[in-house]
């Protein structure tokens, strides 16, 4: 895939008038293991953000073994295994979900998506930072465990969330992912997600293990973005194929839900690039309707 520039041409017409629009803020969702729910936070969590009144694209990186879209019943005609092999263009695998959500699903069962070499995981951050499509904030459902891919895709985003649950493996996984990704990428600011917790009080203690570890070794900053509870409506809401957001929009876990997406909102965003590979989206200045007028 070509490496198109990560800089996007400001456009010195513009009025004056014209205030800049903020960058679109990007979050990444991992985690050590399979199995705790990574895709089920992603997709809640980017069906929040839109109920919120936020333009959000879900983007699925988990190239070898996807399955957004089937969590949310859609059938899409290209992913991003079409555009690797040059059938289609970046913007022509863009599936519009429940409530306006922009999804861009990855391929499932396609074993030669798994070695993409290092550099066309970063040709399609690059490629991303092109996309022309008005949104504010970008979810990055990442494959699980400590692939270069997944690495490449958190260090590009401006957020880290890594889902941990309460089970050893799950604790000592995300450990060693938050380890590589401080020590070999520099992400040095991780956000903690509790998930499938019985109580909050279990949320904080998942949370309290792996902070005391990690600023015993690491030099990194955890925060606590908070749980989500072990929940049947949610259970129920996966197999129907849509996001407990729309299904049971009163449960537990769509109620905690949005108290993440309201946090995670309030993020103080980067300053500016970092110096490395990143999503570089910052939007057009354009003149509103009114600045015409």
């Amino acid at each position: 895939m070509p490496t198109p520039d990560l800089h996007c041409a400001v456009d010195l017409a513009s009025p004056p008038a014209a205030a800049p629009v903020p960058p679109v803020r990007v979050i990444a969702v991992a985690s050590g293991k399979g199995g705790v729910g990574k895709t089920s936070v992603s997709v809640n969590l980017a069906m929040a953000m839109v109920n919120a009144g936020q333009r959000t694209l879900l983007l699925d990186t988990d190239l070898s073994l996807a399955n957004v879209d089937v969590m949310l019943g859609l059938s899409p005609r290209f992913t991003l295994a079409d555009v690797f092999a040059g059938r289609c263009e970046l913007q022509d695998t863009l599936l519009e979900g429940p409530g306006g959500l922009l999804v861009v699903p990855a391929a499932s069962g396609k074993r030669h998506m798994t070695e993409l070499l290092p550099q066309q995981h970063v040709g399609l951050v690059h490629a991303f930072s092109q996309l022309d499509v008005p949104i504010d904030t970008m979810v990055i459902d990442s494959a699980a465990g400590i692939a270069d891919g997944v690495l490449t895709f958190c260090q590009a985003a401006q957020d880290v969330i890594v889902v941990v649950c309460d089970e050893p493996a799950s604790v000592t996984d995300a450990y060693a992912l938050i380890k590589v990704l401080n020590r070999d990428r520099g992400v040095s600011r991780i956000q903690v997600l509790a998930n499938q917790v019985q109580s909050a009080a279990e949320g904080r203690q998942l949370f309290g293990k792996l902070e005391r570890v990690a600023s015993r070794f690491l030099d990194v900053t955890l925060n606590y973005l908070g749980a989500i509870p072990r929940d049947e409506w949610l259970r129920r809401a996966i197999q129907r194929q849509e996001s407990v957001m729309e299904a049971f929009p009163s449960s537990p876990s769509a109620v905690a839900f949005r108290d993440i997406a309201r946090r995670a909102s309030q993020w103080q965003s980067p300053p500016g690039p970092r110096g490395h590979v990143e999503f570089y989206m910052e939007r057009l200045i354009t003149p509103t309707r009114s600045a015409v007028a």
